[in-house]
């Protein structure tokens, strides 16, 4: 047996382990029946290195060969390591001359609105028509993922409602991180107060990382107020938790957020002019 990088190994400590015919074990244990004495090896010891005390008994210590790292095979199912802090950087300002085009880029969008603003509606045709991957992820939807103890925020905002929304948050924004990775695009939706920037635009930021371009749908109270009308279940809130809420989220105006006021748009012409608030956006990113 030769050792790795082609020096004989040194002989076992115990007799019966190792080649026989080339180590003598007797040789290297005076006293023992049948010891026929031997010239001991030599070994050269190496200057700044001292070798440690083996015990009585102990098996010699190999040296692993040495053998150049090589990196894992890719995962068969696609999946790609999220990179490292945050992932969606800020756009950088495309070199030709000329409004970029936000059909064909991968972007990360954050669509804030009052409830019944179209948030969900605008975000699924948008991503319905653009001309590569993109991903709808609504907070709402993940937030109802929890069926049996749902905090429902209509019953009163309390602990356990604002820890599930802070869940939700984390899970939308890791999927966003996931999809962006592998090179497909995201918008979200959420009902982001100004007021409040540590639970808000602060949280998403932290989740999704400096690149998320927000941008706020703000259509006129009364549109609000009949699009609210229309729904079902637990989407729908009062006429004065609507006012409420539309109140508060004109704390946007004068934020620097991009702002549409969808009163006199369908879904189609709020999703033009969507694409034409992100291409201003990807040439000058808004701070915030």
């Amino acid at each position: 047996m030769q050792h790795a990088v082609g020096a004989p190994l040194p002989p076992p400590h115990q007799p019966g382990h190792g080649p026989a015919t080339t180590w003598s074990p007797a040789a290297h244990h005076p006293g023992q029946p049948g010891a026929h004495p031997g010239p001991a090896p030599r070994t050269t010891p190496t200057p700044g290195f001292t070798t440690p005390p083996v015990p009585p008994g102990a098996p010699p210590a190999h040296r692993p060969p040495q053998h150049t790292p090589v990196p894992p095979p890719p995962d068969p199912t696609g999946q790609m390591r999220l990179p490292p802090g945050a992932p969606v950087g800020v756009p950088s300002t495309p070199p030709a001359a000329g409004a970029p085009d936000p059909a064909s880029a991968t972007l990360a969008v954050l669509l804030i609105g009052p409830a019944g603003a179209g948030k969900t509606s605008v975000a699924k045709y948008w991503a319905d028509h653009r001309r590569v991957p993109t991903a709808h992820i609504s907070l709402d939807d993940v937030r109802e993922w929890v069926r049996s103890g749902f905090a429902d925020p209509q019953s009163g905002w309390n602990d356990n409602s604002e820890a599930q929304y802070r869940l939700a948050r984390r899970t939308c924004g890791f999927a966003a991180r996931n999809f962006l990775a592998n090179g497909i695009s995201c918008i979200l939706d959420d009902a982001v107060f100004p007021d409040r920037p540590v639970v808000g635009l602060g949280g998403w930021k932290r989740h999704v990382g400096p690149g998320l371009l927000p941008v706020v749908l703000l259509p006129g109270l009364e549109i609000v107020l009949e699009r609210n009308a229309e729904r079902t279940g637990n989407r729908r809130l009062t006429d004065e938790e609507v006012a409420r809420i539309h109140g508060r989220m004109a704390g946007w105006y004068g934020s620097g957020l991009p702002i549409i006021d969808n009163s006199q748009l369908d879904v189609e012409g709020t999703a033009r002019v969507l694409d034409e608030v992100l291409a201003r956006a990807i040439a000058s990113p808004p701070k915030w």
